[in-house]
């Protein structure tokens, strides 16, 4: 069995990456973005991605590098606000946009991940998100057909995984990446921590290293918020 740990981001993606190619990106705006692996794309210059990600980071970071770089042709994502460079490309034609209710994109890959072509859902019955899609009565309620999704390569993120890609996700930074892990023909993990088989409770496993192909230490992790919302605090009685 080949080796699973790599050197680096660059070496992690050898061999794996071409041009037209559809990567699945892990992460929740910029929470649990596999950082190292989305400069690496960046360094290494494929285009014409199709990329599947909740959304596409923000202007100068996150998969926002990509997009500046004029790497990505497509988006399947549930969520564009925060990203002006993608509003503008996409409302001026240049940049195909799939869209999808968040929780229907999260079930599209588990289904992908999982062998299942397609599935039933209530949501987006009704609206321009069944347009074009099969919609089919059960019961006397209308459902809208949904593909699964599956894509070349899966990049994502954990906290900690051992040498044989066993991972532990933490706190939200768990979102997409467990799902997406299942549904790509190849998968690299980055951590922040690698450690020894054995030295991971199997209880606290989220993703068995059986769907991880490679993976790595994350070089430098910036952990950005994607937007800091805050409120006064209150004035303590009798402070004034």
């Amino acid at each position: 069995m080949a080796k699973k740990v790599q050197s680096s981001a660059n070496e992690a993606l050898a061999g794996l990456l071409f041009d037209g190619m559809t990567v699945m990106a892990g992460g929740f705006g910029l929470c649990g973005i596999p950082e190292n692996l989305i400069a690496a794309m960046r360094l290494a210059g494929v285009k014409d991605l199709t990329v599947i990600s909740n959304n596409c980071g923000i202007d100068g970071f996150g998969l926002g590098l990509l997009l500046e770089n004029g790497q990505i042709k497509k988006m399947i994502s549930s969520y564009v606000g925060e990203n002006k460079l993608f509003e503008h490309l996409y409302l001026s034609g240049a940049l195909e946009l799939e869209f999808n209710p968040q929780g229907t994109l999260a079930e599209r890959i588990r289904a992908g991940g999982a062998g299942i072509p397609a599935f039933f859902t209530k949501t987006g019955v009704g609206t321009l998100v069944a347009e074009g899609k099969e919609v089919r009565d059960f019961d006397g309620e209308a459902y809208v057909m949904e593909r699964g999704l599956t894509a070349d390569l899966s990049i994502i993120k954990a906290w900690k995984g051992d040498t044989e890609g066993n991972l532990v996700y933490r706190k939200t930074a768990r979102n997409f990446n467990p799902m997406m892990a299942t549904a790509g023909k190849a998968c690299i993990a980055e951590v922040e921590r690698l450690v020894e088989p054995g030295q991971i409770d199997p209880d606290q496993i989220h993703t068995p290293g059986i769907y991880i192909d490679r993976i790595l230490v994350g070089a430098v992790y910036e952990k950005r918020i994607e937007r800091v919302t805050t409120q006064p605090r209150p004035v303590a009685e009798g402070a004034l």
